[in-house]
């Protein structure tokens, strides 16, 4: 992932987004994992980057990108 980009994450069963790059989580905390992508998912595309959903925070081998930036496209 790149700064700037979208990361929807798991923290103690809580679903919370934030941007990459930044500590503080983007907006409120959610619930259900459908709810925190959802919300994640439109800021992403608001802001034309990607999108990426992690079972929980920090690195993991798990993140699954729902959308890709075009930069990451170019090969």
């Amino acid at each position: 992932m790149a700064a700037g980009d979208i990361e929807t994450f798991q923290r103690d069963g809580i679903w919370f987004n934030r941007i990459e790059g930044e500590s503080r989580t983007l907006g409120s905390s959610f619930a259900s994992e459908a709810e925190a992508v959802k919300v994640g998912r439109s800021a992403a595309a608001t802001r034309q980057v990607q999108h990426t959903v992690r079972a929980e925070e920090g690195p993991s081998t798990d993140a699954h990108v729902y959308a890709l930036h075009p930069r990451d496209l170019i090969s």
